[in-house]
Formats: structure tokens, C-alpha cells, sequence
């Protein structure tokens, strides 16, 4: 669809003529190439002399339509333009030089011409294998309006408004979910008395006038008999009060459909009581393992939404009048060799909740049990048989299928893809982010970078996760359509090539009203603002002052700060490239009026290269140590070593805007920014990137700073420019402080999330049922796609030959805890009789042993038993054998 834009770039041609023949030309001089949008203005700029004209030509209709070209490809005589006219709208069109004239193209079309600039055989095969999910949307409505996207849920309200609504009958699918709802086998809502819309509508009546009679306030035990009798069971309300308000919603629904009232009742009704979250990469924990490789804010994400997601099932059920009780399992990767984690325990309690664990289940190969960390990069070749393992051990503890599952990456996505088939339910995926937009024509260079990213496997699996979810929850809206300047990470996915591999002409529509914008918040009993002196950590403040004030370097911190009373910029992240910490450290160091202001302190990483596993960060450490020693930071800057004691580092962050400081993220790109939420949480103002989610987290010059990682200068100016100011102005940083606080407070919080996330899993679990055929006919699809393409490519990677330690059987691997334990307390004590899981006084002899050269897993608890039943074996065999020979 090109939205107009060729007649419009025929018309503007057309007015400029002359200049555009000459500008054209000029584009093809230079050869076969791909040309970034920027070079285009500066050749015309460069091409037309005369300033008058040249200000006529790019502030007219040719020079808007070129601006929002993403990219040209230059094959003489044509150029061709990837024009992107609004935030997920794109156009292609071909302009011959010679006589600039324009053809539209289609999305085949447009990347045929990219691929022979990087494979001229990939772009002459006819047979090349095409990648089209749009296909399979026939029916699926979508959004229309670029200011629309990421409001799904409220759009698939619309949606299932207008498909019910009419005749009485239209309903009937809504009245089979209500059917079919249950807790445990037991009936929830209606029972077959109600078998038809008709019935349950007369059914609504007779209720209402029976609940009009009683005090609001009644329990629904003294009223359920007699709803009983009608044909309505338990899941309206805890008293006669709601139960009266969720009949009514349901009664107008069938009468006279409306998008608030439909999207209200689902947030009512019992589904969701089990949920699995995948999350498989890196180091889960809750403690000593942020900084560690692939291990970052993911995990505190997480572990926070766990907590959100619990206290708001809770409470539905409490108002839903029911005595049910919720589980919700995070599944991650045990890893045998834990490096000082508890990630070799396979249950373990979350903290502050009462029925969320952790779920280990660990890598295998032919050879055994994988003992070591795996890459993010390198985790494909293991996702299937993980997969499995885990689906059995969440039947296991849930003796149930979960009501919804959720994944996290591209590796928890595609299993919780896979799972989500396997078990028939609700899907959602988080991506938090896409690798693709990381790297710089990462498809079209991807046998470039396959060796160290494996990006055709991780390409491959976003395209299949996103496409199998039936929602996809994002932290912002540029998650999805980034800026008017720039993509987002999912709209760079809708065309692309990847030569040699696939041509994906429609690979996801951000216009799906599957996409959702719910953004998380931050703890807020661990990131609070620093004026709440009577919460302080103050038991802290010793180890703070020594972290940051300390003159000798150690293990944890190196330089010091020769000027204790400069107020300190502040920052903290993975140290790898994407997160720019070193770029933040050089541009300090270029920028003399920035250093005679502040204090610099960054917690990133290691300082011995050695230490790390990770290859991005190893590269890092160097050229940290090269900017400290370049620049001269020492008695200017703090290196401190990565930070895992969340609740000390939120006190850290108070003591930064105790100096009056201010806390900067400076990433190259950031798909949310949950940093960027903690440190205004503590009343920091905050400088945060312009690239990605944090440039809707902060209004700019209102709630906080917007900077250009890629402009280095002009952020430290801008960062120094702010504290001149509070110089002269002293109420200047209080200002800010509380607007970024006021921010927060209106629009991220882990209350709205949940809120929202578990009405996403109610409406669309009940979506997918109505638009079975079309879920069914692009799951083949993807199946396809998934064994074919994506199993062999995960074939490809090699497999490390992993040797598990011999000692770690007795020396490592710790007790695995039952599913029940209480989470606060140290020792769990374990419910045999409804787990099946072993008593207490054995889970010391149950961890799991790793047979280095076996495929199973066994546990030492079942030795004994094993060993009588042996013992059995022998003696009748012997017995029978006595006989035989006799």
C-alpha cells in the first residue's frame, strides 16, 4: 500500500524538474550502493547552488517526501525508495534517473532490488523462499490510524462488540466461553440449565429483580441456592452488590453490545488462576545475579510482575466470591555450575508472594545435563528438548494446564509458543528486545554476524513467537513504531531479507490489534524518593559513602572523586555496547565545563576482561580502561563493579540525589528504560536516551532530559547546561525532581499493569475462540516454518562438548523445595498429600543428580525405593527360578 506517496512523489517531480533530473543523476553517479537517508539531503543540498531554490526544493513536497525516506537503493539508472510516510505506513517506489519517472512496487519487489546489492544470486532466484504471514489475516480487522497502535484491547472490544451484537443469536459463542468455565472441574458462572442465550437472558431478569430485594452487602453464600436453582453458579461476586452489577453488564451486553461495558465484564469473569512465565536465558534469580552475563533488568521486570500479578488475581478472586488459589510458575533454565546464584535449585519460593515459584528445568543434550551457562545467542539448539521437560514438570506441580502463558525473549518466546500449542491456551509475548534493531542492517549482513549471533535462528523466532501469540504486550509505543524519524523494533519486522535465507515480505502488521502498550513500574518499597527520610535505608549509608567515596581501589570500585562536594551524574548498566556506558564515560571526558561541574559514577560490569563470559562485554572493559586512562578521569570518576542488592542500590540512588545529582542513561537504543523508572522513583532528574522507551517515559525539559546518544556533544552540553542552571536557579533541580516523581505517579505503576495484562489474557483467550479458523490456518503455517527452517538452522549451532563436574552432585547442586513452601521461610515445609512430592526429612537426599554421560535426570530420593523393588525383583525371580529347576 503506498498510501498515495507515488503521485504525490510524480506530482513534486514534475514542479522540480530540473533540480530533481540533476539530483537523481547525481544519486546514481557513485555506482550500485545503499544510500541512508541523511546522504540524500546533503547531495541535494550540495547540488542545488543557489540557497533560495535549494530551501524552495527541500522545504516543498519533494524535499518532505525525500526526509521520510528510511533508505535508498541505488542501481543505476533507478533509485529506489523505501518511503515511510507515517509510523508503520510504508510505500516503495522506483524512480528511473533518465527521465524521473515512478513506478510503484511491492514489498517483493522493493527487497529483490535490496538483496542484489548484497547477493545477486539470492535476488535472481525465482524459487526464493518468501515469508508471507499477512496471507493467513483474511478477515482479521485491523487498525487504521498510526495513533491507534498499541490499544488493542480496546479495539478488540470494538470488535467483539459488532460480532455479537444484532441478533440474539450472535451471542451464542459468548454464552459457550461461559459454558465452559470452570475452577478444578468445578462449574463456574452458568451450568447446562442454562443452555441457550434466551434462557441465560430470562435468567438475568428473574436475578436481578431476586438480588433488588436484598441488602448489598449479603454474601453470596446466603444468596447461591436459589441462583443455583436459575441456573447460575459461583464467579458474579463475593455479595449481592456485585453480583447484581455483573449480571447487569452481562444483560446489556446481550440487549445492546458497548466496548466499555464488554471490556469491564471480562475483567469479572474467573479464567485466569495458573499462569507460566517463560524467562530462560542468563541467570534467574532473586539474588547475586544481576551483572552477570545475559542477566539484567529482565529479571527484576519479572520478578516485580510476579508480585503484581498475584495481589491482583487475589483480589479478583475475593470479589469473584470464590476460594481459589492461583499459581504462578516463572520457568527458567537450572543451571548445575551456579556461580555463587541458587540457580541449580529447581523450586524455589518467590519472595513476598504466597503461590509463585520458580521453576528450573535444565538444558539437555544426548550426553546429559548441560552444566554451564549458554550465550543467549548460542540457546537455540536446546530450546525443543527444553520445551518438553518443562511442559511435563509444569503438569507435575500445577496438576493442572496453566490459563495462560507468557514469554519473555526470543527464547522464552518461542517456547512459550510451543507450550502454548501443546496445551491449547492464551498466549502473550514480551519481547523487551528485538536483537534486529540493534545491529545496523543486521538481516542483510546476517552471514556476517551469524557466526557469533546466530541472528537466522533468532530472526526466525521472533517472526514465529509473534505471530503464534494472541497478544503482544510492549513497555511504550515506540517498542513498536519507534518515532516519527525512526522504526520500531516490531514494525522493522513487517518487511525484510535476510539473502540467502528468506524474503520476508509481510512478516508482522503493527496495525494487529494484537499489540498492547502496558508499561511496568518499579518497586516502590525498594525505589522510593529520597525526601522520605523516616523510610531511609540508613544501615546502608556506611557501605554507600565507602562505595563511593573510598580513595583505594579494590574488587568493587576503582578512581575516586578528589571533590566530594560536586554533585554526581550517575548511571547504571550491563556493560555492552547497546547500553553505551563507555560512550557516556568519553563524553564526560571530552567536555571540560561538564567536569568542572560534576562527579562522574558509573556501576557497570567487571574491570578484569577475564571475569567476563560475555564477548560484547570483555570488549567494553577494555575501552573503559583506555577512556580513564586517555582522558585522565581518575580523582574525577567511580567505576564500581556491577551492584545485585536491589534494595541497596535503590538506597544508592537516593544518596546520588542526596548530592543533588542526576542520573543519565545513555543508550544507543533501549526498548523501555526500567532504570530510567527507578531513578525517578528516588526523585532524580533524569537524562535518558532519545532512542526507544525512555523517550516516552520522560516529557522532555517537563519531566526530565531527552539526549542523542549519537551526538555526544551536544547531550554533555545539555547535561552541563542543566546544572549551570541549578546554580543560578536553587529551586531549579527540586523542580525537576518532583515533575519526574508526578510522572511516574500518573502512568507507571505495577498496579495499572497487572490491571491490564490479566484483562489482555480474558478477552483475548476468548478472541481466539472467535477467530478459530484464521489462528488455526497461520499456526500451520508456522509450523511449517518451524520445522523446516527454524529446527534445521538450530542444528547448525554447535553444541560445546560440556563436561559436568564430577563433585557437583553433593558439592553444588542444593534441595529441591516443594511447590508449597511457604516463601519466607528458609526451610520449606512440604504438603506431600496434595504435591505428591517428598516429605521434608528426605529433600536433602532429592537433589538432582547429573549423570555426566546418561540423558536422565534422577533423583537420589528414589534410590531406596529403586532399591528394594530390585531387591523384590531378585527374590521372585530366584523363587521362580528354584521352581523351574526343580
Amino acid at each position: 500500500m503506498d498510501f498515495g506517496i507515488a503521485a504525490s512523489l510524480v506530482d513534486a517531480l514534475k514542479q522540480n524538474r530540473y533540480h530533481a533530473r540533476r539530483c537523481f543523476e547525481r544519486f546514481t553517479s557513485r555506482g550500485k550502493r545503499m544510500v541512508k537517508p541523511q546522504e540524500l539531503i546533503n547531495i541535494i543540498e550540495k547540488t542545488i547552488d543557489d540557497k533560495l531554490e535549494r530551501t524552495k526544493v527541500l522545504e516543498g513536497s519533494l524535499g518532505q517526501i525525500l526526509s521520510s525516506t528510511q533508505e535508498a537503493i541505488v542501481i543505476p539508472p533507478y533509485v529506489v525508495l523505501g518511503l515511510r510516510a507515517n509510523p508503520g505506513q510504508w510505500a516503495y517506489v522506483k524512480v528511473n534517473a533518465d527521465d524521473v519517472t515512478v513506478q510503484s512496487l511491492t514489498p517483493s519487489q522493493y527487497l529483490n532490488f535490496k538483496e542484489s546489492i548484497y547477493d545477486q544470486e539470492w535476488a535472481k532466484d525465482e524459487n526464493a523462499l518468501e515469508l508471507d504471514f499477512g496471507a493467513f489475516d483474511f478477515g482479521t480487522p485491523r487498525l487504521i490510524l498510526p495513533s491507534s497502535i498499541g490499544n488493542g484491547l480496546g479495539y478488540i472490544s470494538k470488535f467483539m462488540t459488532s460480532r455479537l451484537g444484532g441478533d440474539l443469536e450472535n451471542a451464542k459463542p459468548l454464552l459457550d466461553h461461559l459454558l465452559a468455565l470452570n475452577y478444578h472441574g468445578e462449574k463456574l458462572m452458568i451450568n447446562e440449565t442454562l443452555d441457550t442465550v434466551s434462557k441465560l437472558q430470562k435468567a438475568l431478569i428473574v436475578a436481578d429483580v431476586y438480588l433488588s430485594a436484598h441488602p448489598k452487602d449479603e454474601q453470596y453464600s446466603t444468596l447461591e441456592p436459589k441462583l443455583k436453582e436459575w441456573g447460575f453458579e459461583k464467579g458474579w461476586g463475593d455479595n449481592a452488590e456485585r453480583v447484581k452489577e455483573t449480571m447487569k453488564m452481562l444483560s446489556e451486553i446481550l440487549q445492546a453490545p458497548d466496548p466499555t461495558n464488554m471490556e469491564l465484564f471480562f475483567s469479572r469473569l474467573p479464567v485466569i488462576f495458573n499462569i507460566v512465565i517463560f524467562s530462560i536465558h542468563g541467570y534467574f534469580g532473586q539474588s547475586d545475579v544481576l551483572g552477570l552475563p545475559d542477566t539484567g533488568g529482565q529479571v527484576v521486570y519479572i520478578l516485580d510482575q510476579v508480585k503484581a500479578l498475584e495481589e491482583e488475581i487475589l483480589l479478583r478472586i475475593k470479589q469473584q466470591g470464590l476460594n481459589a488459589k492461583p499459581q504462578i510458575l516463572v520457568v527458567s533454565r537450572l543451571i548445575p555450575d551456579v556461580q555463587g546464584t541458587k540457580c541449580n535449585e529447581e523450586m524455589e519460593p518467590i519472595l513476598n508472594t504466597m503461590h509463585s515459584h520458580i521453576l528450573r528445568v535444565p538444558f539437555r543434550t544426548s550426553k546429559g545435563v548441560v552444566p554451564q551457562w549458554v550465550s543467549r545467542f548460542d540457546i537455540y539448539p536446546y530450546l525443543e528438548r527444553f520445551s518438553k521437560d518443562a511442559a511435563t514438570k509444569i503438569l507435575e506441580v500445577m496438576e493442572c494446564k496453566p490459563d495462560l502463558i507468557l514469554g519473555n525473549y526470543t527464547d522464552g518466546n518461542i517456547v512459550a509458543s510451543l507450550m502454548a500449542k501443546k496445551f491449547g491456551v492464551t498466549q502473550g509475548t514480551i519481547a523487551h528486545a528485538l536483537e534486529k534493531t540493534k545491529y545496523e542492517d543486521s538481516d542483510l549482513n546476517w552471514k556476517k554476524f551469524e557466526k557469533k549471533y546466530h541472528f537466522s535462528c533468532q530472526f526466525t523466532a521472533d517472526l514465529i513467537s509473534m505471530n503464534a501469540a494472541d497478544f503482544v504486550i510492549t513497555s511504550t509505543y515506540q517498542e513498536i513504531v519507534g518515532s516519527k524519524q525512526r522504526p520500531g523494533q516490531y514494525e522493522t519486522h513487517a518487511a525484510f531479507s535476510m539473502p540467502g535465507l528468506c524474503r520476508v515480505v509481510s512478516g508482522i502488521n503493527v496495525f494487529d490489534p494484537k499489540f498492547n502498550i502496558a508499561s511496568p513500574g518499579a518497586e516502590q518499597s525498594v525505589y522510593f524518593p529520597y525526601t522520605e527520610t523516616e523510610k531511609r535505608l540508613t544501615s546502608f549509608h556506611p557501605a554507600i559513602k565507602e562505595l563511593l567515596y573510598n580513595e583505594k581501589d579494590n574488587d568493587e570500585h576503582m578512581g575516586y572523586l578528589a571533590d566530594v562536594t560536586k554533585p554526581i551524574i550517575f548511571s547504571m548498566a550491563r556493560l555492552d555496547t547497546v547500553k553505551n556506558i563507555t560512550g557516556l564515560t568519553e563524553w564526560y571526558g571530552k567536555n571540560k565545563r561538564l567536569r568542572s561541574l560534576v562527579n562522574l559514577v558509573v556501576v557497570a560490569g567487571f574491570f578484569d576482561p577475564s571475569k567476563s563470559k560475555d564477548r560484547e562485554e570483555m570488549a567494553e572493559i577494555k575501552k573503559m580502561h583506555q577512556l580513564i586512562e586517555k582522558y585522565k578521569l581518575k580523582g574525577q570518576m567511580r567505576w564500581i563493579a556491577a551492584q545485585n542488592d536491589r534494595t541497596r542500590n535503590g538506597e544508592l540512588y537516593r544518596c546520588i540525589a542526596d548530592t543533588k545529582g542526576a542520573f543519565v542513561q545513555p543508550a544507543l537504543y533501549e526498548a523501555f528504560g526500567l532504570t530510567v523508572i527507578e531513578a525517578m522513583n528516588c526523585g532524580l532528574p533524569t537524562f535518558a536516551t532519545n532512542q526507544g522507551g525512555p523517550a516516552e517515559i520522560v516529557v522532555d525539559r517537563v519531566s526530565g532530559f531527552h539526549i542523542n546518544p549519537n551526538n555526544g556533544d551536544e547531550s554533555s552540553n545539555k547535561i552541563a547546561d542543566f546544572f549551570t542552571k541549578c546554580k543560578v536557579d536553587a529551586e531549579y533541580w527540586d523542580r525537576m525532581s518532583q515533575a519526574g516523581l508526578q510522572r511516574i505517579y500518573e502512568c507507571y505503576t505495577w498496579k495499572m499493569y497487572a490491571n491490564k495484562a490479566l484483562n489482555m489474557g480474558s478477552m483475548y483467550g476468548f478472541w481466539r475462540q472467535l477467530n478459530k479458523e484464521n489462528k488455526q490456518a497461520k499456526q500451520r503455517y508456522i509450523d511449517i516454518l518451524y520445522n523446516l527452517q527454524f529446527k534445521k538452522l538450530a542444528k547448525t549451532i554447535e553444541i560445546p562438548d560440556f563436561v559436568t563436574p564430577q563433585h557437583q552432585e553433593r558439592a553444588e547442586t542444593k534441595p529441591t523445595t516443594s511447590p508449597l513452601a511457604e516463601p519466607q521461610e528458609p526451610v520449606q515445609k512440604v504438603a506431600t498429600k496434595e504435591t505428591g512430592l517428598l516429605p521434608m526429612e528426605l529433600t536433602k537426599r532429592s537433589q538432582p543428580t547429573y549423570i555426566q554421560d546418561g540423558s536422565t535426570l534422577m533423583s537420589n530420593a528414589r534410590k531406596p525405593l529403586i532399591v528394594l523393588v530390585s531387591v523384590l525383583i531378585v527374590a521372585y525371580a530366584s523363587k521362580n527360578l528354584y521352581r523351574y529347576f526343580k
